[in-house]
């Protein structure tokens, strides 16, 4: 069972209020003036909650939006630079995974829901609510908290154009996978999937066509890691096999 410090990702987190923030980062605004503004752009779409111990969804999601676009963890500051100048480089249709990759890495547990989904995909055509919340059951244990956000953490995964609902209530299908030529953005993924799976070395075949990477496929197999500015190395293991080792973490 893996161990799971925070779910974080509990919200119905739409792409375009990623984008909206990402945007703002990229125009220069500060964490204040940027809360201000999703304040504004969220106040008839969540509630706030009135007088109450725990936070309305507003504030909430408000707070997922921060920790991934302004206000990322330390030892992530870094990569979230990357990414933003990948937002900055690749025309709007190819943001997706950008903002996959930085959700995954701030929020892991999105990662292992997004992991789960992958998985069961590869099994079968469609995938249900009840075997998506079986293995995440088996993974993380029988918590409400982890239901409730695994179901919001699917919805978003439909919202985002990864999944698609079908005629039978709580039965999805993939999309069409999203097809990624940038090497730096493969490279970039790549280091998401690492630092989401708390690794710090796995095979490079198996971080390419990671299940939490279901919507899309790399144009290639291989990666340059020259492209992560030293965060990563490859190292040859036996014979064949490429390890991916993520460097300087913490």
């Amino acid at each position: 069972m893996k161990k799971l410090n925070e779910v974080g990702f509990s919200q119905r987190i739409r792409l375009e209020w990623l984008a909206y923030t990402a945007d703002l980062v990229l125009a220069g605004y500060g964490k204040k003036e940027i809360k201000a503004a999703l304040e504004e752009l969220l106040k008839d779409k969540l509630s706030a909650g009135r007088d109450k111990p725990t936070r309305g969804n507003r504030e909430k999601a408000i707070s997922v939006l921060l920790k991934i676009w302004v206000s990322p963890p330390k030892n992530l500051v870094a990569f979230r630079d990357d990414g933003l100048e990948l937002l900055r480089r690749l025309p709007r249709e190819q943001h997706l995974p950008v903002h996959w990759g930085m959700s995954m890495a701030v929020y892991p547990f999105m990662a292992t829901v997004a992991e789960v989904v992958g998985r069961l995909l590869r099994l079968h055509e469609t995938v249900t609510w009840a075997q998506i919340q079986r293995r995440l059951q088996e993974e993380l244990g029988e918590r409400a908290t982890v239901n409730r956000a695994a179901q919001r953490t699917v919805r978003c995964f439909v919202d985002w154009g990864v999944l698609e609902d079908t005629e039978r209530k709580g039965v999805y299908r993939a999309a069409a996978a999203r097809w990624i030529e940038d090497e730096k953005l493969m490279t970039w993924l790549v280091e998401a999937v690492l630092i989401a799976s708390d690794s710090e070395a796995r095979p490079l075949s198996l971080l390419v066509s990671a299940p939490a990477l279901f919507p899309f496929v790399f144009a290639s197999p291989f990666i340059d890691v020259s492209k992560s500015a030293g965060r990563l190395a490859l190292f040859r293991q036996g014979l064949q096999k490429d390890m991916v080792v993520l460097l300087g973490r913490g």
